[in-house]
């Protein structure tokens, strides 16, 4: 009997090995929609290495800046994985990284989405089901940390779907978040996802940027202190808000639902979704923006030249997997793979102090 399950297919650019090579660099990306986290690196003849494990409804990244931690947003834990394999070494099969889940948080579904860490290594994220920052808690679900002023209680309502959270480069701590919507009721943000979108300075409580359709993953580029760069998942494009101004500028289109974004030097790595039918996606500026380009919504990464606005390389994915989130840079790795809990790798995978 034929298979007619759905396959999934990773294709990159021509040049997308050699970009990785040349500047030392992995990547990580999850899907929620498939439940997975993937690590996208380089065998050895220089041919792309995929590597996958489940872990249910992946959904924040975030990587440390020498890409020995990862941590990880699940349906109601959030995970720390620590890199086994010691430096300068390998794994018998090739492998520069092993990350291994050391440490779970359990949560609870509040539904967590972007993922930092603060100057003392705790992390730090966006709980949207509460329309809050929060962090991790040794006695309770989570602990919050900060909400807009707007929402007038800690109610599990997604009020204003925040979403999105950038840390200052220097202090390490939240500086500005993104959110749909202003609205104070429940699941209120569906209304207005069309030009109701903002950027708020945590730090203020004053809102810096309006008008915005559906922003995500708004992040802070060392290069460019006087801007905050993010992605206009309801118009498609990548671009950055003056701080001066307040005015929102548009750098490229990439054809999809834009979320997760990362930098490798003065590129950027944007995550796209292809839209659904029915439901968030739907009727957004977005398909009008891709059928006046006779496009349609991909699920890919793009690797954008942020001084020229051109995408360099990309990596499509196809088939089973249509959604992505999130996706971060691992530095100086050159193949990395994780343990999931689905094999019984992981109870055989142990490691002492040296």
């Amino acid at each position: 009997m034929a298979d007619n399950r759905p396959q999934l297919s990773i294709t990159g650019s021509r040049h997308l090995p050699g970009w990785m090579a040349d500047n030392q660099v992995s990547l990580a990306f999850s899907t929620y929609q498939a439940g997975k986290l993937f690590m996208v690196g380089l065998k050895p003849d220089q041919g792309l290495s995929i590597y996958e494990r489940t872990f249910n409804r992946a959904m924040g990244l975030h990587a440390s800046d020498d890409a020995q931690t990862l941590w990880m947003a699940s349906l109601f834990q959030l995970w720390r994985f620590e890199n086994y394999v010691p430096p300068a070494g390998a794994t018998p099969d090739g492998y520069d990284r092993l990350y291994v889940p050391t440490l779970g948080h359990t949560t609870g579904d509040i539904d967590i989405h972007d993922v930092h860490t603060g100057p003392d290594g705790k992390p730090v994220f966006v709980s949207t089901l509460f329309n809050c920052l929060g962090t991790t808690s040794e006695t309770h679900s989570f602990e919050p940390l900060w909400k807009p002023p707007f929402i007038s209680a800690m109610a599990p309502e997604d009020r204003c779907h925040l979403n999105g959270m950038a840390v200052d480069p220097k202090t390490r701590k939240p500086a500005y978040v993104t959110m749909v919507s202003k609205s104070d009721v429940s699941d209120g943000w569906r209304d207005r996802r069309v030009g109701g979108g903002l950027l708020m300075d945590v730090r203020t409580n004053e809102i810096v940027c309006e008008g915005l359709s559906m922003p995500h993953s708004p992040r802070i580029h060392p290069d460019w202190p006087d801007r905050v760069w993010l992605l206009q998942a309801g118009t498609g494009f990548l671009g950055y808000v003056d701080l001066a101004s307040g005015e929102f500028h548009e750098v490229v289109f990439c054809p999809g639902f834009v979320r997760g974004l990362t930098f490798v030097g003065r590129h950027a790595i944007v995550g796209m979704s292809a839209t659904r039918e029915h439901g968030t996606f739907s009727g957004l500026p977005l398909d009008e923006n891709l059928k006046s380009r006779d496009a349609e919504a991909r699920c890919a990464l793009h690797v954008v030249n942020l001084d020229s606005g051109v995408t360099d390389h990309w990596l499509r994915i196809e088939g089973v997997v249509r959604e992505l989130y999130d996706v971060v840079a691992l530095r100086g790795v050159q193949r990395p793979m994780l343990l999931g809990f689905k094999t019984d790798e992981i109870r055989r995978t142990i490691r002492l102090p040296e």
